[in-house]
């Protein structure tokens, strides 16, 4: 797979979808000027992290099976953070913290084609050795910050790379998922009620119980809080 490294770019995401001609690409920056996040939010992207977007073309891939390439992208980040001593966990749907809180997000871009998904784009952002905002103190993390130390930026982009090219099942991502069969808050439009995480189903919905009623819910319609 083809490797663009850029010192500053508006967004790895946005630099993806301008290439024409490339089925496979990974591009990292050192710094983005526009990052984004899910739900349309900024994404905060200083030198010292590790922000990178892999953009695949597909011949046939049934949009049923999106949920694959957020299981794959997350457990790649998780499995990375793990060799560098950190203990990860996934805050559903694409969310990884470390101690609580959140030191890498996922911003995944489909195109579709039919029942075919055409094109993926999946950003990255890992806060590695960046400064993090005052206002962000109590609620994001780093690898810095949480191993008292500074990281080789370039080991981790190579520990990750190797990882994304990895295969990996619900199973594995549910691994990371230690607060399953707890209470968790769930956030939507009409306000926010406490319920029971009982499982990820297949296609990346949580199965909730409230109630006494099992639900399926997806990350489009709410957001979770631990």
């Amino acid at each position: 797979m083809k490797i663009i490294e850029l010192e500053e770019v508006d967004s790895t995401n946005e630099y993806c979808k301008r290439l024409s001609g490339e089925s496979e690409v990974i591009v990292t920056a050192k710094r983005q000027s526009a990052g984004k996040g899910t739900k349309g939010r900024s994404f905060i992207s200083d030198e010292g992290g590790l922000f990178v977007s892999v953009m695949r073309r597909y011949e046939k891939f049934d949009a049923s099976q999106t949920f694959k390439i957020m299981v794959d992208s997350c457990v790649a980040v998780c499995r990375t953070l793990e060799f560098f001593g950190l203990n990860p966990v996934i805050r559903w749907a694409n969310d990884v913290l470390v101690n609580g809180k959140k030191i890498c997000g996922t911003l995944i871009e489909n195109t579709f084609s039919g029942g075919d998904v055409s094109r993926s784009i999946i950003g990255v952002g890992i806060n590695i050795n960046n400064a993090l905002p005052e206002e962000l103190k109590d609620i994001a993390t780093s690898m810095r910050a949480e191993l008292n130390k500074q990281i080789p930026l370039k080991k981790v982009r190579e520990v990750f790379i190797e990882n994304l090219r990895k295969n990996f099942t619900v199973q594995d991502y549910k691994r990371y998922m230690c607060w399953l069969g707890g209470e968790v808050t769930i956030r939507t439009a009409e306000g926010a009620y406490n319920a029971t995480a009982v499982d990820v189903d297949e296609t990346g919905r949580l199965v909730i119980e409230f109630g006494g009623i099992i639900r399926k819910i997806s990350a489009a319609e709410v957001s979770l809080r631990l």
